[in-house]
């Protein structure tokens, strides 16, 4: 009788133990799942990515984007008319992939000028005016800079003083470390709620977003 009451208690023993042990593995996996998704939604818009249109939009467009990109340029207008149509529920998440030879200080005088809420102005006026500051593919900064001075509004002075923060540097490094986990070799690469545009194209890009609204 005492061998049978010691059976019965290991049991609920071993029972208990394999419980404990099946929700303590759950838990793990759901901590690490959630670790997960949240690194994978990182890889997407880092906490430093600029935003715009609404933050709590249905659609992610991630443009990785480089300033000395003449394919770039001539979406940018396009880009903008997309989150004009749909105002609120495509928001655009800006990253940075320069490939082409100076575009890090292109990228840097842009994160300078988002210091002074003048981004969207000078990205419009470096696509505008790329004949003048890209030779043979590659950026010029100098003239680039010289030019900036006709960009209304904007604090040369204070843009100067940006220019000598490491920041930007951090950020292209990481930007251009997400843009090769996800596949971006080239810009402008597009990201619609975490699905890449396969077949480029502005009537593919527009299908795509139109499937996630």
């Amino acid at each position: 009788m005492q061998n049978k009451k010691v059976v019965f208690v290991s049991i609920i023993v071993l029972i208990a133990i394999f419980l404990g042990a099946g929700y303590f593995y759950k838990n793990e996996q759901t901590k690490k799942s959630i670790a997960l998704a949240k690194e994978e939604a990182l890889l997407f818009q880092r906490p430093y990515s600029l935003v715009i249109g609404n933050k709590d939009a249905k659609v992610q467009l991630v443009e990785f984007i480089d300033p000395a990109c003449g394919t770039c340029a001539q979406f940018h207008p396009y880009v903008k008319d997309i989150l004009k149509k749909n105002d609120g529920n495509v928001k655009l998440v800006v990253r940075y992939a320069p490939f082409h030879k100076n575009s890090a200080y292109a990228v840097k005088m842009l994160e300078g000028s988002r210091e002074q809420n003048k981004f969207m102005d000078v990205l419009d006026f470096m696509f505008a005016t790329r004949a003048y500051w890209i030779k043979r593919h590659e950026v010029q900064p100098q003239i680039l800079w010289n030019l900036l001075h006709k960009v209304e509004g904007l604090d040369m002075d204070k843009l100067a003083k940006f220019m000598d923060n490491s920041k930007t540097d951090e950020i292209i490094k990481q930007d251009l470390a997400d843009a090769k986990k996800l596949g971006v070799t080239k810009t402008p690469g597009y990201i619609v709620n975490g699905k890449p545009l396969q077949e480029f194209g502005l009537k593919n890009l527009i299908k795509l977003i139109e499937s996630e609204l």
